[in-house]
């Protein structure tokens, strides 16, 4: 059985009450972060844990937070992006509602590190029930003496507060986080200056996935050293996948990074294989914004190598062959299942959910979504593909927020990868609104390609 960090007492009836929490260990970081380490000592714990941000950047949590500036007289912020508004993830909500101690405990441990006295759960618009969730569970803490003032008389004062969002998903986006916490539009800021710098109210400010907050917990706990033992390469410890497609199993699975993607896929532990006796077709392996890849690609690497679930094997070989850990949303696809039809739902959710700051967006957007309709509804020429990389290209690197990139990346490798099932679409229109191309050549054992 895999090692379970953040999950371990998911299904102990009442963990999701400060009594049964505290009774499994509960608050034994914080105890041990306010009592034997100081804050910069918490934060060094961090890096040499080598947990990478969990809300898709992947970007080492420690180093992100030894950015902070620190000037005299300035207070600093700490904000969770609990909006996880990535199509296809879901294991925020999961650990929120289930375990919302862990995300509370993990918050007093890095807002202590931090020195802030004041931090936020920004949650999204939709998640009400989460929001009650976790304002009970600040509520049972608070009345145990671990939040408010002198928590556990090492004179720390510390005050969290819960913000639900408008709803959309650029706030997702740091900076367009920071603009709908502070009641404005959200829209994303111009960078630089970095939040670490000139973030919420214009004072330094972090903002992290409720993921890697909670992940703090058992690095704490268990030591940096424990921790780092966990995964391998430069991807350590545990990582929630929210599993879901054509699979026998979905779910929030808890996994060692480093657990092949077959395993993960076929195995009974986890996702226990595609559903109704089908084939696996493609996988979107870390939420829709990341290269979507088919069946052969993301089980092995051009290398012929097993594809592992790491930041580093599923980015092999680049954004020709490879994907992108993401945010974890596991989205499995049986062999029934349209490239083309997935792809125009992608960008029509992009289009709605672009801000319209930026006009390569604003306008791209659009433009990807009335073309990939053409195609899908039997109305489109082969020059419409090649208009599809084109614009895909125009938008990539040229918006103040990754919200472009992860409009066009699910374009332009499925493209990539599924070219023959656009064209099959474009000559075979009316037989495509009866029928899906199918399984096709997606699964076909690769030629090995020399390193």
């Amino acid at each position: 059985m895999a090692r379970k960090l953040l999950l371990t007492h998911i299904d102990v009836p009442g963990i999701n009450t400060f009594e049964v929490y505290r009774q499994k260990g509960g608050y034994r970081a914080v105890e041990k972060a306010l009592k034997t380490l100081t804050p910069d000592e918490v934060v060094e714990e961090v890096k040499k844990s080598g947990l990478r941000g969990r809300g898709g950047a992947g970007f080492p949590t420690g180093m992100k937070w030894s950015f902070l500036a620190k000037p005299e007289g300035v207070p600093r912020y700490l904000v969770c992006n609990a909006d996880e508004s990535e199509p296809g993830t879901f294991k925020d909500r999961y650990l929120m509602t289930h375990i919302p101690h862990a995300l509370i405990e993990g918050m007093i441990i890095a807002s202590y590190a931090l020195g802030a006295n004041t931090s936020y759960i920004y949650v999204r618009g939709e998640m009400m029930p989460q929001v009650r969730i976790l304002e009970r569970a600040i509520a049972e803490a608070k009345n145990a003496g671990f939040l408010g003032k002198n928590i556990l008389g090492r004179g720390y004062d510390l005050e969290l507060y819960v913000q639900p969002g408008g709803g959309a998903y650029i706030c997702g986006e740091e900076t367009a986080l920071l603009e709908s916490l502070e009641g404005k539009r959200g829209n994303p800021r111009i960078k630089p200056p970095f939040p670490a710098v000139s973030g919420l109210y214009n004072c330094p400010t972090v903002v992290n996935n409720v993921e890697s907050i909670a992940a703090t917990v058992p690095i704490i706990n268990e030591g940096a050293e424990e921790y780092a033992k966990i995964g391998i390469e430069r991807s350590t410890g545990t990582k929630l996948i929210s599993a879901s497609g054509n699979l026998n199993k979905p779910g929030v699975y808890e996994i060692e990074l480093g657990l092949p993607v077959e395993e993960f896929i076929y195995s009974d532990e986890y996702c226990g294989g595609i559903a109704n006796g089908k084939r696996l077709k493609a996988v979107v392996a870390g939420g829709s914004s990341v290269p979507i890849l088919p069946a052969n690609l993301i089980l092995k690497t051009l290398k012929g190598e097993s594809r592992l679930m790491t930041y580093e094997s599923l980015a092999d070989g680049g954004f020709q062959s490879g994907t992108m850990m993401g945010s974890g949303g596991f989205i499995a696809f049986d062999e029934d299942q349209c490239v083309v039809r997935n792809t125009w739902n992608f960008t029509r959710f992009y289009h709605h959910e672009s801000c319209g700051q930026c006009s390569p967006c604003r306008e791209g957007t659009g433009w990807m979504e009335k073309v990939l309709h053409r195609i899908e509804f039997g109305h489109g020429s082969f020059s419409d593909i090649d208009l599809l990389v084109d614009v895909s290209k125009k938008i990539e690197g040229n918006t103040i927020c990754p919200l472009g990139d992860a409009a066009a990346w699910p374009v332009a490798s499925a493209i990539r990868h599924f070219r023959d099932e656009f064209e099959w679409h474009i000559t075979s229109g009316q037989e495509a609104q009866r029928r899906n191309y199918g399984l096709a050549h997606y699964a076909d054992p690769l030629e090995p390609v020399a390193s």
